[in-house]
């Protein structure tokens, strides 16, 4: 979009003419334009400051683990990041993966590969793909009207069955959802 601004810019447009025929804010058309004489570029350009330790993934792991707990602690969450959960995959128990996991002192949690899913929005996707799947959608826009039709016909009882079994499905008991 910033490319199209200059292009505009640049067979002779002004700010005001731009702004309307790409439907964009003018202090926005005038912001890009500015960088653009300026710099020479309409690029992010680096910014100065310490760059981040952590990766992208781990930023998102810790959001994700912060949101449903906010009471976690600095130190779970550090433990969170230095831990890998994995099943008995093959793959995940090879002498390769063990001992890279090993160099690199990660420490592993160790997962049932037959654990069930016990969070009741897992429950949730799984009727409504078998639903969806048998109204047989033969293209994108089919399968999307498929899935808000279906959804919508989930009844919110169902929601409040999932929820007031979940204490049963973490213990292992036998549930009636």
């Amino acid at each position: 979009m910033r490319k199209k601004v200059i292009e505009v810019y640049q067979s002779g447009k002004g700010y005001k003419a731009i702004s309307k025929a790409l439907g964009l804010p003018r202090t926005t058309v005038r912001a890009i334009i500015y960088k653009w004489q300026k710099h020479g570029t309409v690029e992010n350009l680096p910014r100065s400051g310490r760059p981040t330790k952590i990766t992208p993934r781990a930023q998102r792991q810790l959001i994700q683990d912060v949101t449903k707990d906010p009471t976690t602690t600095s130190k779970e969450l550090q433990a969170s990041l230095a831990s890998v959960k994995q099943d008995n995959d093959p793959k995940h128990t090879s002498k390769s993966t063990s001992d890279r996991l090993k160099k690199n002192k990660m420490k592993t949690l160790e997962w049932s590969s037959q654990s069930s899913d016990l969070k009741p929005i897992e429950m949730l996707w799984h009727d409504l793909k078998k639903v969806v799947h048998a109204r047989k959608p033969s293209n994108v826009a089919e399968l999307q009207q498929f899935c808000k039709d279906e959804w919508a016909k989930i009844p919110p009882q169902r929601c409040n069955r999932l929820i007031a079994s979940y204490g049963k499905r973490l213990k292992g008991g036998p549930t009636s959802y």
